[in-house]
């Protein structure tokens, strides 16, 4: 079963603050703001995928789609896939 958008943002919030080193504000732009890199998109993955228990296929990502929370929930809703 797959998360709804209130767990997927909560979940992207923890991870993207910690992914960061800091807390994340609602509207803060990540990846063009220099505040997370293409690696750290990796970990924000990995850690979306943990906290989710979701698959998320990184094939047809591009990093704008991490660039802010709003982002992130709608590309996890978008892609991912319920973890085994």
């Amino acid at each position: 079963m797959m998360p709804d958008s209130a767990a997927i943002r909560k979940a992207a919030i923890e991870a993207a603050s910690q992914v960061a080193g800091r807390p994340i504000k609602d509207r803060q732009r990540l990846i063009s703001s220099g505040l997370i890199d293409s690696l750290s998109i990796l970990k924000l993955i990995a850690q979306l995928e943990k906290r989710l228990n979701v698959s998320i296929p990184t094939d047809a990502l591009q990093p704008e789609d991490f660039d802010d929370l709003d982002l992130i929930v709608e590309t996890v809703e978008r892609v991912a896939k319920p973890g085994d």
